[in-house]
This record gives structure tokens, C-alpha cells and sequence, in this order.
């Protein structure tokens, strides 16, 4: 038994790679310091230990038949997760069928799976604990009596849905593409638009139980390196039984876990993904789910869209500054109505003073008890419209709010122009095009609204102060939150409270994509041509 030991290191101290997309069977080292993890001559054995590691799975499939008609063979796989179809036609049948020929004594096993199985991706194994996985990695994997390794099949197949446009990122003008949970699909929607060898996709897998698989994308001579060290540094950190959404990575990865400030940006659309690792920005796909991740980002990142980029530069420019404008009112408004109408009153003309006077007259509740009711009940529709069902929640989070309104007016329980503000907030930050921001200023609304019902316009000011004075502190993965504009880069400037030509927009983001700073050739500027 030494003695067969001894032939199988020598003979497999090689295996293939997972990745490998060759038909033929390529070899990688591996090392195998547990000799009682050797898959074993006898296949009764192995079969024995398989049913003792699965037991109490229903959906492993073992299934036994008989290559050359002698050797004695198990395929293994879970059900629902594989191509039946490609596995009857591309393994069973030719491998159940052939006959040897020539002399039987040289017949060599390897080669002999290698001429007759028609799956695009093979690999070979050794160990027990490999066999395993890749079962669970939704492979079938085959294993012949008398042979020390096992043949991995990559033959997934399951239900999933298809590409549709993100419910979360609709665009007017541009690409209906969405990612889905299928993470290959996610990497071939990208690749098919980055069309480049330096784009770089590294696989790793985290949770010691859900075993996610996750992937690394980013353009190799644009991106930084230390950006790249630094992803994975604090990947290789995790330590954690599972990862069932983007969430979980978002929240092990960041610089500062207790601001309220998202520091990655999430997205479901292709493009953007593309035209972020162009900046010189890292991509995390994660499988399972279509948001994929993206690193590092600034604040004024998260008041960009997609469709900026694809309608002119003047358009952009224009609904830019109505997103600028109205996170002002998305955050400030309500807090300047109590502060104005209880510190105030002489800062309001007076015609509109009497009117909000007069309006408030029967109101039993200072202005900031106003607001504060009005502005949990609004939150509270808008979660309900969110969980009910489709067809039913968007009737009642518009219905909700305008019974609710007109009732708690008619009652005197609150005045006219409290809801008149709380719904203009509320369509205010609506406006945000990244959902994680819009939920980060609605959260800091409340604490402003307590500085403004104490302290007035003074208390606004302070609040203000002490979220700019975070916001400068904050880093995305090592990089300033504010840049470019603190620290200022002027260059970078173009792509921030303005959208400027594309042809005007040659150089990269300093901080992101120093390495290869030049986007594209200079004077690309459009001139009418000069004829004689």
C-alpha cells in the first residue's frame, strides 16, 4: 500500500485548473499532506465514504455503469443543478458505448477520457475534499475503479432569469442590459464590452458554508496597483459562514463602518461597471446577486447617472444642477421651515407670513412635531409601497399619502404648508440616482430637524458643519470622499458639478487613474470643415 502511495504522489502531484476552458486536461501542483484524504483504488470504498459525507441529501445523484465493459464507474452530481442532457450525450453514451482497442495492457485511462468525453471543461482531482467541493460547485464529477483521481465535468445548467433592464436604474437613452445573479453571465455581460486582454477577473471564494464565489475585475495599466493589493487584502480578511448578497462584502470592506455615508458604490448596469474600471476603479462581482460592487468612489460619484454620459453635454449640465438643488431641499427643507417659522418670522414677507400664521392657527403641535409626523408617516408609506405586492403597494403609497394629507388638514392636526413641504422633501429625494445616498439624507433630515427646532438657523448651520467636517475625514478605500474637490484637483473638475464634452474630458480621475492618465487623443474637438 506504501508502495501505491508512493506511485500516486508521482504520478499526481499535478491537477488541472477549475478555470481552465481547454477541452484537454492541463496540470497545476497541488500538494496533499492527508494521505487519508486520497481518493481510493477501490471505488465501492469511495462510493461508502461519499454516501457517509452526503448522507441525508436526496438531491445526490449516484450513478453507476460499467466503461469497456468491465470497469466499474460512478458519476456524481446534484440534481437541478446540472445539464442532464449534456451529460447523457457528452459522458454517458460515448463512455458506455466504446470499445477498446489494441493492446489492453499500454491502454492508458487518461487518454482514453480524454478522446471520448465531449465536455468543454475538465479538470482532475485527487483529494476527497475536492471531489466534494466541486460537487457542491454544482460539477459532476467521475470516478473509475482502479484510478487514484477523479474527472471534474463542468455541466451546470439551472434555472435563472434572464436579462432585463434594472428596475432600480431605468434610462431613458442607453444600454436595457441588466445584471442577474448568475455571476458568469454578470463577468460576459462586461467582457462583451470591454474587449481587451488587460481586463483582469481573479476568482476567490468567501463563507466557510455558502462557499460564494466571487470575482475581481479591474483593467490592467489603468487601474493602480495598491487599489488592487488593498481589495484584496481586505478580502482575504473575511471570515465568515456566508455571503448571500453584496451587502455583507459592502459592510466587512468599509474605511469607516459608523458614517451614514455609502463608501462603494453599488450598480445592476453593465455600462456603468465599464465605464467606472475605465476611470481606473475595481469591480467585485459577487454570485447570487445582481448588484455588483464598486471601488473607490467619491461623493459627487453617487449624484452621477448613466444617462449623463449619453445625452449632450448642455442636458447634463442642466439636470446635474436640478439633483444638486434639490439634495439641498431633500435634506434642508423641512429643518428651514421650523427653524424660519418658530426663530424666524421676520425673514418671511409679510402676506406669506400671515398665510402660514393663519394656516397654522388651528394646529395644536409646534412646527417641528409637525414635521416630525408628517415625515415618519411619509417614510412609512414609502417602506409599505416598497414591501406590498407590485400591483398593490404603489396604489396604496399614493393613495395613502393623499387621504392622509387632506384628513390630517381637514382635523387641524396639521397645516397646509407642513404638507406641502414634507411632499416636496419627499419628491426631493427621489431625485438622488443612487438609492444608498437618497437613504443617507433622508436619515441626517431628522437630527437637522432637532437642531433646527433648538438652536434655529444657528443649529442648521452647526449641522451642516459637523456633517462637511465628516464628510473631509471620510475615505472609500484610502481615497479622499470629497475629491476632487478637497483635496482640489482643477482638471477633475469636469466631472463634477458640470458634465463636459466628451472631447474636452482627456485625462483620467488623478486619484483613481494616475497610472495611465490619457484617455483619449487630444483636440478631439468638432470643427466644421474648411472649404474653398
Amino acid at each position: 500500500m506504501q508502495q501505491r502511495d508512493n506511485r500516486f504522489f508521482k504520478k499526481n502531484r499535478y491537477k488541472t485548473s477549475s478555470d481552465s476552458t481547454n477541452t484537454g486536461i492541463t496540470f497545476q501542483r497541488i500538494n496533499h499532506e492527508d494521505k487519508q484524504n486520497l481518493i481510493s483504488y477501490d471505488l465501492n470504498m469511495n462510493l461508502s465514504l461519499l454516501k457517509q459525507h452526503f448522507a441525508k441529501c436526496s438531491d445526490i445523484v449516484y450513478r453507476e455503469f460499467v466503461i469497456l465493459k468491465k470497469k466499474k464507474a460512478l458519476l456524481l452530481y446534484i440534481d437541478g443543478l446540472i445539464d442532464t442532457n449534456q451529460l447523457e450525450l457528452s459522458v454517458l453514451k460515448p463512455l458506455m458505448t466504446v470499445e477498446a482497442s489494441g493492446d489492453e495492457s499500454a491502454f492508458d485511462f487518461k487518454q482514453f477520457l480524454e478522446q471520448n468525453l465531449s465536455v468543454a471543461q475538465t479538470s482532475e482531482v485527487g483529494a476527497f475534499t475536492e471531489v466534494i467541493d466541486d460537487v457542491l460547485a454544482a460539477n459532476a464529477v467521475l470516478l473509475v475503479d482502479g484510478e487514484t483521481s477523479a474527472i471534474v465535468l463542468s455541466t451546470k445548467k439551472w434555472s435563472q432569469r434572464s436579462v432585463e433592464e434594472p428596475l432600480t436604474e431605468a434610462v431613458i437613452r442607453g444600454p436595457r442590459e441588466g445584471f442577474t445573479e448568475n455571476i458568469r453571465t454578470n463577468t460576459a455581460l462586461l467582457r462583451r464590452r470591454i474587449r481587451t486582454e488587460n481586463l483582469k477577473m481573479e476568482s476567490m471564494k468567501i463563507g466557510r458554508v455558502t462557499k460564494t464565489d466571487l470575482v475581481i475585475a479591474y483593467i490592467d495599466g489603468i487601474v493602480t496597483d495598491s487599489v488592487v493589493t488593498e481589495v484584496k487584502n481586505r478580502l482575504g480578511r473575511i471570515d465568515i459562514d456566508g455571503v448571500l448578497e453584496s451587502g455583507y462584502i459592502e459592510e466587512l470592506l468599509e474605511d469607516n463602518p459608523f458614517s451614514p455615508f455609502p463608501q462603494f458604490q453599488n450598480t445592476e448596469r453593465p455600462d456603468a461597471v465599464a465605464a467606472n474600471l475605465m476611470e481606473g476603479r475595481v469591480a467585485i462581482f459577487i454570485d447570487g446577486t445582481p448588484f455588483v460592487i464598486m471601488t473607490p468612489v467619491s461623493f459627487f460619484g453617487f449624484l452621477q447617472a448613466s444617462e449623463d454620459y449619453y445625452e449632450r453635454s448642455m442636458v447634463s449640465i442642466f439636470i446635474r444642477w436640478v439633483r444638486f438643488i434639490f439634495l439641498f431641499i431633500a435634506l434642508l427643507l423641512p429643518s428651514l421651515y421650523i427653524a424660519i417659522t418658530t426663530y424666524h418670522q421676520e425673514m418671511l414677507p409679510t402676506n406669506l407670513l400671515l398665510s402660514v400664521a393663519s394656516s397654522r392657527e388651528s394646529s395644536p403641535f409646534p412646527a417641528f412635531v409637525e414635521a416630525l409626523m408628517m415625515e415618519i408617516t411619509f417614510e412609512a408609506l414609502r417602506e409599505a409601497g416598497v414591501r406590498l405586492p407590485r400591483p398593490v403597494g404603489s396604489a396604496v403609497s399614493i393613495v395613502g399619502a393623499l387621504v392622509i394629507g387632506q384628513a390630517a388638514v381637514q382635523a387641524g392636526i396639521v397645516s397646509a404648508p407642513m404638507v406641502i413641504v414634507v411632499s416636496i422633501t419627499g419628491i426631493a429625494s427621489f431625485i438622488v440616482p443612487r438609492f444608498n445616498l437618497g437613504i443617507s439624507i433622508r436619515m441626517l433630515r431628522f437630527p437637522i430637524m432637532i437642531l433646527a427646532a433648538t438652536l434655529g438657523l444657528f443649529g442648521i448651520v452647526i449641522g451642516l458643519l459637523l456633517i462637511l467636517i465628516h464628510l473631509c475625514g471620510l475615505r472609500s478605500l484610502g481615497v479622499p470622499y470629497l475629491t476632487p474637490v478637497a483635496p482640489l484637483t482643477l482638471n477633475n473638475l469636469k466631472d463634477t458639478f458640470i458634465r463636459a464634452p466628451h472631447w474636452a474630458m482627456g485625462l483620467r480621475p488623478r486619484l483613481f487613474g494616475y497610472q495611465n492618465p490619457q484617455r483619449q487623443k487630444p483636440d478631439l474637438m468638432p470643427q466644421p470643415d474648411k472649404r474653398e
